[in-house]
C-alpha cells in the first residue's frame, strides 16, 4: 500500500506523481521563504491537477514547518493525492539547540515510527498537541555538500530504523547531487534494502555515468529542477533524462519539482509553480522518450519507490 495523508491507498490509485515537492514549509536556511496558506496551496495543486497530476510527496521533514491538517485540507479539496514525509533535514536547517540536533537515535527513530505509524504531530512534537490522524508515508533525509556530518549519519541511521520496522521509503537529499554512494554505503550498512532508497537533487549533478552506477546498485534517482533556469535549462535536463533511458535506465527514475521556496510559486507571485511539470517540462520529454517511457517515470516507479515494502 501507498500511505497517503487521508489513508493507505493500492499503488495503481497513485497515478501521475510529483515525487518531490513541498506545500508547506518555514527552515531559518531560507529567511522570508515560508509559505504556510492553506488557500494559496489549494489553488497551485488546483491548477496543476488540471494540467494531469494525480500526486504530490509533499517532503517537508520534522521541524520544518510541516502541517498535517493543512495536507489533508489541500487532499480534501483538490482530490490530489498527498504522501506525507516524517523524518529530518540536513544541518543547515536546523539551528544550534534545535532538540533535532541533541537527541540519541533512539528518539529520532521514535518520532519517525510514530509519524508511520500512529499520525504526525504538527510539526513540534514538543508541543501538547495531540498527533493528527494523518500518518506519513516516507522518510525524508537529509547531507551536506560533499559530507555526512555526524549528526546526518545519526539522523540516516534513525531513518533506517523506521524503514526497517515499517518497510517506508527513505528520499534523502543530496546537496548538488553530492555524497550519492556514500549515502547508499551508511543505508545499506544499516540493513536498508536498495529498493527503498530514494535519492533527490541528482540531477544538479549531471553525471550520467555516476547515475548509471546508482541505478546499478537498485536505487532510484528523483530529478527535480524542471523550470529552475537557474541552474541550468531544461534541455540539459532532458538529455540527462534521454541519456538514461537509453543506458536502460528508465526504471530508476523519477520527477518532482522541489518548490521549497515562496518564490517558486504562481499563487505568491512567483514561478515556476506546481503546473510546470505537466504543462510544460513533460510534453518536451514526452516528444523526446516516448509516452511510454514517460508514463514510467511519472506512473509506474513512483508507485513502487513509495510503496510500503511488506515486512
Amino acid at each position: 500500500m501507498i500511505v497517503t495523508v487521508l489513508g493507505p491507498i493500492s499503488p495503481e490509485q497513485l497515478g501521475v506523481t510529483d515525487a518531490h515537492d513541498h506545500l508547506f514549509l518555514r527552515s531559518p536556511a531560507l529567511p522570508g521563504q515560508d509559505f504556510e496558506d492553506t488557500d494559496r496551496a489549494v489553488e497551485e495543486v488546483t491548477n496543476a491537477a488540471s494540467g494531469g497530476l494525480h500526486a504530490i510527496v509533499e517532503v517537508t521533514p520534522i521541524g520544518l514547518g510541516r502541517r498535517p491538517a493543512k495536507m489533508r485540507a489541500v487532499a480534501e479539496a483538490t482530490g490530489v493525492h498527498v504522501v506525507a514525509a516524517t523524518g529530518y533535514h540536513r544541518d543547515a536547517h536546523y539551528p544550534e539547540g534545535h532538540w533535532v540536533r541533541t537527541a540519541p537515535i533512539e528518539l529520532l527513530a521514535e518520532r519517525i515510527l510514530a509519524d508511520l505509524q500512529l499520525g504526525m504531530h504538527p510539526d513540534d512534537w514538543l508541543s501538547a498537541a495531540p498527533p493528527d490522524s494523518a500518518r506519513a508515508g516516507v522518510i525524508k533525509a537529509g547531507a551536506s555538500y560533499q559530507r555526512i556530518s555526524v549528526l546526518e549519519e545519526r539522523r540516516l541511521m534513525a531513518a533506517a530504523i523506521g524503514s526497517r520496522e515499517t518497510g517506508a521509503p527513505i528520499l534523502v537529499h543530496t546537496e548538488i547531487g553530492t555524497c550519492a554512494h556514500e549515502i547508499i554505503d551508511l543505508l545499506t550498512r544499516e540493513r536498508v534494502q536498495a529498493d527503498r532508497i530514494i535519492l533527490a537533487h541528482l540531477d544538479r549533478n549531471p553525471d550520467r555515468e555516476l547515475h548509471a552506477a546508482i541505478a546499478d546498485r537498485g536505487v532510484t534517482l528523483e530529478y527535480d529542477t524542471p523550470g529552475r533556469i537557474k541552474y541550468r535549462p531544461d534541455s540539459q535536463l532532458l538529455d540527462l533524462v534521454e541519456a538514461m533511458v537509453k543506458a536502460g535506465h528508465a526504471g530508476a527514475l523519477m520527477l518532482g519539482l522541489d518548490l521549497g521556496q515562496r518564490d517558486y510559486f504562481r499563487s505568491y507571485g512567483g514561478g515556476p509553480g506546481l503546473s510546470y511539470l505537466m504543462g510544460t517540462f513533460v510534453p518536451r520529454l514526452r516528444s523526446r522518450v516516448g509516452a511510454d517511457v514517460v508514463r514510467q517515470i511519472l506512473v509506474d516507479t513512483p508507485a513502487r519507490a513509495f510503496s510500503m515494502a511488506t515486512r
